[in-house]
């Protein structure tokens, strides 16, 4: 039996803890699964995932957390072994690099390459590691969901590793590290130093932003990527030498945080964050510790969230821009939205704004499950409404408003469709109770990832392929919404504070059960 046909003959037929309900799902054509871990083998490096051969290959922080979700139903073992490389290259003040580098590719197959990020020099002060060489910024931090979904996939294979007490102090100083390092606006919010760190590079939400970066001149790097995609489908060389000089920048100051040009609080990525510190509150209590300061502390950043980057205008969260100094007196972004708020973190004194772009990253806290109820609800028509229209004209989210001006269908997170927020959303949706929206979003995911033979993303409009294909997480999630229970459990919710967040009937992503796997 070939190595493809060994993992999907090792699909686990059971419901996994932490994961939402289901009702009725859909069947899934035989084929994909097989096709889906098929990828997954093809981009096995024997210690960890490439995003992609070609275009991008390396380790990726984030596509490394995505990846183990969904090998955990085939290979629970690769998928650990895929979160223990990452961590593995941990620097010593809690970073997770975004990118560890193979030394075995040519250099000149990916830019940045290492000897731009110099790490291990530059780094030094930070405590990069001696032997590996990263990137010096992060992505965001989904690992510690990862983590507790891949233990519960075989918690027996999970124990006899002792891999949850391995990765836990790693985990835990990841989080450290953001919610101290990086807390540059004081308010208690992770901000983001560079638009690669949020994973939506070069979403509309940074351009106003950016536009206050002076670009690297353009002879002084050389886009490894254009050789491997369409220009149309990427970002402009506008933007790449405004990514260059930020880099650049962070790197020559040493990988300090608090100094630089860019600072954004982003709401996906502190979503994401809330959501991995209640996963680290099961991590903690699976150790024999308790959980309940990281559910206060997840609950308060709930809060703090809906604070500062609700728009109700919008009926979505919006970024803030904590180095804007011209914000208009007494108005918001959105021109009727809140005001400019004072900055008094890391960065100095100044004041801060919304930034009026609607982008996906506004949708993905739909999968906290303390999120008011009315927050939620208006998220979802937001969701549907016509500046996503998903359900309506795309079925898949587009990563930028379709309204907007500054919409395109193809270029890379200023309008495409991307499967990693589509299964957030999946989740989220499930999470408050929108079961037969979660499901048009699951059989949305899985249709166009076999459609467009795993494409990196697609056109909202017509599902076309974009950048490459047989992308690792776009396997990897679609192999997870394979394995979507279709039947309901009696579960109690991870939130122990007493109050319902989803109605009786539902259980939402953060369930605390204790079944296992059929290993477990």
């Amino acid at each position: 039996m070939d190595r493809t046909a060994q993992l999907t003959a090792r699909s686990t037929p059971y419901e996994t803890a932490y994961d939402p309900p289901a009702t009725a799902a859909t069947p899934v054509t035989a084929s994909l699964p097989a096709r889906a871990a098929g990828v997954l083998e093809a981009n096995w490096t024997g210690a960890s995932t490439v995003p992609s051969r070609a275009l991008y290959p390396h380790q990726w922080s984030w596509d490394s957390a995505f990846v183990a979700i969904g090998l955990r139903h085939v290979s629970p073992r690769r998928a650990q072994t895929e979160l223990e490389t990452l961590l593995a290259a941990q620097w010593a003040d809690g970073r997770v690099p975004h990118i560890v580098f193979n030394p075995s590719v040519p250099l000149d197959a990916y830019f940045p390459s290492p000897d731009f990020w110099r790490s291990s020099t530059a780094g030094r002060t930070a405590g990069a590691p001696r032997t590996l060489q990263t990137s010096g910024i992060v992505q965001p931090p989904v690992h510690a969901l990862a983590a507790w979904l891949v233990h519960r996939a075989d918690p027996r294979l999970s124990r006899a590793r002792g891999f949850l007490a391995r990765v836990h102090p790693r985990l835990a100083a990841w989080h450290r590290y953001l919610l101290h390092r990086r807390d540059l606006g004081g308010a208690g919010l992770v901000s983001v130093v560079h638009p690669w760190e949020q994973g939506m590079d070069n979403s509309p939400c940074w351009d106003a932003p950016l536009a206050r970066i002076t670009p690297a001149p353009a002879r002084s790097f050389r886009r490894a990527d254009l050789e491997h995609g369409a220009a149309g489908d990427r970002p402009t060389d506008l933007d790449y030498g405004r990514y260059v000089r930020l880099a650049a920048d962070y790197r020559d100051a040493g990988y300090a945080d608090g100094g630089g040009e860019f600072a954004v609080e982003d709401p996906a990525f502190n979503a994401l964050l809330i959501a991995s510190e209640l996963a680290l509150a099961r991590i903690a209590e699976e150790l024999g510790a308790p959980g309940s300061a990281r559910r206060t502390r997840a609950h308060r950043l709930t809060a703090t969230l809906v604070e500062r980057l609700w728009d109700a205008d919008a009926g979505m969260f919006l970024c803030r821009d904590l180095r804007a100094e011209d914000a208009a007196p007494g108005r918001g972004a959105c021109g009727t939205g809140p005001a400019p708020l004072p900055s008094h973190g890391l960065g100095g004194p100044g004041r801060s704004r919304l930034l009026p772009e609607r982008a996906v990253c506004g949708l993905v806290p739909l999968i906290l499950p303390g999120l008011p109820r009315d927050i939620a609800a208006t998220l979802v028509r937001t969701l549907r409404g016509p500046h996503f229209s998903v359900g309506d004209r795309t079925r898949l989210v587009p990563s930028y408003d379709l309204l907007g001006a500054a919409f395109d269908p193809h270029r890379y997170w200023r309008g495409p469709a991307w499967f990693n927020t589509g299964w957030l959303l999946e989740r989220g949706l499930r999470t408050h109770g929108e079961t037969a929206a979660a499901e048009a979003l699951r059989r949305a995911v899985l249709d166009l990832a076999g459609a467009s033979d795993f494409a990196e993303y697609v056109d909202p409009y017509t599902g076309a392929p974009c950048g490459a294909t047989g992308f690792s997480w776009t396997a990897a999630l679609a192999l997870d919404l394979c394995h979507r229970p279709a039947a309901h459990h009696e579960r109690q919710h991870l939130d122990k504070s007493g109050q319902r967040v989803v109605p009786p009937t539902d259980t939402g992503t953060f369930d605390r059960s204790d079944r296992g796997g059929d290993r477990g």
